[in-house]
């Protein structure tokens, strides 16, 4: 092939590809685009809402997955959300942007993104806080400064103060003895909490996410739980000391993934403030109740952690591109790290599959539980562990499994009575 042929297939193929446009985002165009995406990827694309906003905007969620709509078993399924605070903007264009550089990466068959998304199923949500949106970006337009203009919602209320607070019984059950994981919800828990909050509470029930982001600005920092601190209240506000949850050295590790493969963050100096490695304990930071990654935590089998973008929480649009680039392969890896620590399946001697089944792992004093489908995934760090599956009416059955940097290897020894029921465990 001569070179002047070459050239024009290049200029071909580029002319092919539309174009990536650095722009911030109104709800109709949000819409717009993820609707673009779907029909330019619609075999690994479905976009879906999970609810309304105060004012009526959809909350919309654009999935990739080989298999769009349905869970597979052993796939575990990861999930991105921006935009809670309206004013904080950046996380809602990456959202965007991320979603049509996976569509296009896959068409172009980068195989580091088919394989990601055919062995994962990834949830993005570019705006949990359409309407603050709109009122952010209207002050924008109008050259209207103010801190916190945008950031509620159309209520008036900071939806990431506004998630039933669970801390409060998890730090006296690890004082006093109770339960680890999937604390209850009190009764009416749904008239406390404004519509947007509901409705993510209700997705992150329906879903068996194993991780998952939340994405802010303001800063420059990778925060992970818990977001309240232990300590007790002096004057009505609660002490900053570092709160951390059974899976602190798992948790410090997602941030730094996400941190040092990031642009900058992971330098530490950051909009006045310092943070060495780029990451912070959110209780040792500043202490916040009623939060969203320390309730997924508590509440379900999702480990959350809350990425601080940029130091302007509303960052002029030619800034985007630079702030894209900034971020894009964090976004990637921290995707990718949904994949690191142990799999299965949970059956009967029948081979039944059996739902919420508890997993603990030996030493870490917080456990997850099998999904609809009997299939479980726990995150853990490299090392050797002692792995037990307790399901009623069943024996349990205790394992023990070496988790490397690959694919983990377990070590399957039970010893229950020939005559009791027992828990047939299946490793990936």
């Amino acid at each position: 092939m001569s070179d002047l042929v070459s050239v024009f297939l290049h200029l071909l193929l580029f002319k092919l590809v539309a174009p990536v446009t650095f722009r911030h985002h109104h709800y109709d165009d949000l819409v717009r685009m993820l609707y673009k995406v779907h029909n330019e990827c619609p075999h690994i694309t479905r976009v879906y809402s999970i609810g309304r906003s105060v004012k009526g905007r959809h909350l919309y969620v654009l999935e990739f997955s080989d298999y769009p709509g349905i869970h597979e078993p052993l796939e575990p399924e990861v999930k991105y959300v921006g935009n809670m605070h309206g004013n904080e903007v950046l996380g809602r264009e990456l959202l965007l942007q991320l979603s049509e550089f996976l569509c296009e990466e896959f068409r172009n068959r980068n195989q580091r993104i088919v394989r990601l998304v055919e062995d994962t199923r990834i949830h993005i949500m570019p705006s949990m806080n359409p309407d603050g949106y709109e009122v952010a970006a209207a002050a924008q337009e109008r050259d209207i400064s103010g801190y916190l203009v945008g950031r509620n919602n159309a209520n008036g209320v900071d939806l990431n103060r506004n998630f039933p607070d669970l801390n409060t019984y998890i730090y006296y059950n690890e004082k006093n003895g109770g339960p680890n994981h999937h604390l209850p919800l009190p009764d009416n828990w749904k008239s406390q909490v404004e519509p947007e909050t509901q409705a993510v509470i209700q997705w992150i029930r329906s879903f068996n996410f194993v991780l998952s982001a939340n994405l802010h600005g303001g800063a420059v920092v990778a925060n992970y739980p818990y977001d309240k601190s232990l300590e007790h209240r002096v004057r009505g506000f609660r002490r900053t000391a570092n709160t951390p949850t059974p899976d602190d050295k798992l948790f410090q590790k997602l941030a730094k993934v996400y941190s040092y493969a990031h642009g900058w963050m992971h330098q530490g100096w950051n909009c006045g403030d310092y943070f060495p490695d780029g990451i912070t304990n959110g209780a040792s930071w500043y202490s916040l109740s009623k939060g969203m990654q320390d309730f997924n935590y508590l509440h379900t089998n999702c480990f959350e952690i809350t990425l601080e973008l940029s130091c302007d929480k509303f960052p002029l649009q030619e800034e985007l591109q630079r702030e894209w680039l900034g971020n894009r392969e964090a976004l990637i890896q921290f995707l990718e790290q949904v994949h690191q620590g142990i799999k299965g399946m949970v059956r009967d001697e029948n081979y039944n599959n059996l739902a919420d089944a508890v997993i603990s792992v030996g030493g870490i004093n917080h456990d997850v539980t099998s999904g609809a489908h009997g299939d479980y995934f726990r995150l853990l760090l490299p090392g050797t562990y002692t792995v037990t599956a307790t399901a009623p009416g069943f024996d349990p059955e205790t394992v023990s499994v070496t988790v490397g940097p690959a694919e983990p290897k377990l070590d399957f020894a039970p010893s229950v009575p020939p005559s009791a029921k027992t828990l047939s465990q299946l490793f990936a």
